[in-house]
């Protein structure tokens, strides 16, 4: 066997042993060539591709990744209809009223909000094939972030590429995971933010609390997996009895 398929062999047992990748459910195609590893196929929760993406950069030999894992959609919608979706929660969305925002329409920029003298951030909008695609700058990392998990909370969403710059560029830290993390659950009509405690290590976030039932123990997890450079999360959280 060659170190190119002992790689791709490598890769294969580590997602078949995690038990949110479930492999034979969600087929993963994989590819290696000159140290960049590719993953392909669909997933069925955002914590078994970030998983995934996590497992196959530990393992030697691996320099890169392009990551084609998109999500199993939570309705089905078309790139247009997703598109007005995002469009609508960022123009809904007070943090980021002093932002201009553009839909791109087959390539072309449409004004959704024209920039005015009081603008201070712009965010592009590109659907394609069900992947949001976030371009723009805005002044700061939690901006950037909940304009990430707002295109996420969109049912049709199978994957969101945040290419927004924060300008003047801030430095990522733990405590701006924790911020974030708080902000997104405080945005969350369907958790209580109030019962959960955020602390990251390495960004990687601790949960902990209680909550009324195993579906809001998912979705506060679910939530932090949203957010930009999560890479793990600690459920820690416990459920009313």
């Amino acid at each position: 066997m060659s170190r190119f398929e002992h790689i791709i062999v490598e890769v294969a047992a580590a997602l078949e042993q995690e038990p949110s990748v479930n492999i034979h459910r969600f087929p993963v195609q994989i590819k290696f060539s000159d140290g960049v590893l590719t993953l392909e196929g669909e997933m069925e929760q955002i914590a078994a591709k970030k998983k995934a993406l996590d497992l196959a950069a530990a393992v030697k030999g691996v320099t890169g990744i392009v990551d084609r894992l998109r999500l199993v959609p939570a309705a089905p919608m078309e790139d247009g209809e997703i598109r007005d979706h995002v469009c609508n929660a960022l123009l809904a969305e007070n943090l980021l009223a002093s932002c201009a925002i553009w839909a791109i329409v087959k390539k072309k920029p449409e004004v959704v909000r024209e920039a005015d003298q009081g603008m201070d951030g712009s965010i592009d909008i590109e659907v394609d094939d069900g992947v949001v695609i976030l371009n723009g700058a805005v002044t700061s990392l939690s901006e950037k972030r909940l304009a990430g998990v707002l295109a996420w909370w969109v049912p049709g969403s199978r994957d969101v590429v945040n290419g927004i710059e924060v300008v003047p560029p801030e430095e990522d830290t733990d405590d701006e995971i924790v911020d974030a993390v708080r902000l997104v659950l405080e945005k969350d009509p369907f958790v209580n933010a109030g019962q959960v405690k955020v602390t990251c290590r390495n960004f990687a976030v601790t949960i902990e609390g209680l909550v009324k039932n195993e579906t809001q123990r998912k979705m506060v997890e679910t939530d932090c997996w949203f957010v930009f450079r999560v890479n793990r999360v600690n459920n820690l959280l416990q459920v009313e009895e």
